[in-house]
């Protein structure tokens, strides 16, 4: 069994927490070593957001006793006026299944401060987890007139209202996101899904081109665009549609090429048909 590197483990905590990646298993089982080989104390003050950045991930898997060891750690330098230990707390109720208690949390501390984005996000969390997912809407909607460049609240917002069948809500969500991220090729294939389903093929047409443009033989968006152009073959408002139903066809056809035999007789009866 390999020995416990200390000094690269908070160096890929550190890094995971520049990069915002969660990693809960990574996280956890790092944290767990960290306690056992009490390389923790060494850390003077740089040790908290570590105690956090772990908690948090021992909540994503279930680990309780290495929860609540960080929690009872925390509470040792910090008071419970602190909103962000008050927010761990509300996370750990959340994690039992004690969704009133968290909600109360969440509350109180954005009676303290209504900008807390953090307890915004959890109090969201929350309403889907109770399937409340108007309020929920309502609530991410009020959050990202104040945080709009939040890509990740607009995904959030565009899925619900998907959820809900509420297609042009989620158009306008993708048209947010592409604004923000417009070199994100999932943006403009989520988008070109909800124009096909919109019926505004011409559209979706131009928005599954420009994932095929940045992302090349993305099989989904060649599925797409070959669909999308099945349909405005017969369309006098729409150039190149042949051009782009035999380009998709085509390209289908090279990408499954050293796919099993099975699959490659599937996808030649299926751009055969199409």
């Amino acid at each position: 069994m390999p020995r416990f590197d200390y000094t690269q483990a908070l160096a890929q905590l550190q890094e995971y927490r520049i990069s915002n990646e969660r990693q809960p298993e990574k996280v956890a089982s790092i944290g767990a070593e960290l306690f056992r080989g009490q390389y923790l104390a060494k850390l003077g003050d740089q040790v908290w957001p570590i105690l956090e950045q772990i908690t948090i991930a021992a909540l994503d898997v279930g680990d309780f006793t290495l929860a609540n060891h960080c929690i009872d750690q925390l509470k040792s330098r910090f008071s419970e006026k602190s909103l962000r230990f008050r927010r761990l707390l509300g996370m750990r109720f959340e994690a039992q299944g004690k969704l009133d208690e968290a909600q109360a949390i969440y509350d109180s501390i954005l009676e303290e401060d209504d900008t807390n984005m953090l307890a915004s996000k959890r109090q969201i969390a929350l309403l889907k987890a109770r399937n409340k997912p108007l309020e929920a809407i309502d609530t991410l909607t009020k959050y990202l007139d104040t945080y709009y460049d939040d890509h990740e609240a607009w995904f959030e917002l565009c899925t619900l209202y998907l959820s809900n069948h509420c297609y042009e809500q989620a158009a306008f969500c993708c048209e947010e996101l592409i604004m923000l991220q417009p070199g994100n090729h999932i943006c403009h294939l989520k988008y070109a899904e909800i124009l096909y389903t919109l019926n505004h093929l011409p559209l979706a047409l131009k928005h599954y081109c420009r994932v095929l443009e940045l992302c090349a033989d993305h099989v989904r968006a060649l599925y797409g665009l070959q669909l999308c152009a099945s349909k405005l073959l017969d369309s006098k408002d729409v150039d190149h549609a042949a051009d782009l139903h035999a380009l998709a066809t085509e390209r289908l056809l090279k990408v499954y090429e050293k796919q099993n035999e099975t699959s490659r007789k599937l996808v030649q009866q299926y751009v055969a048909s199409a």
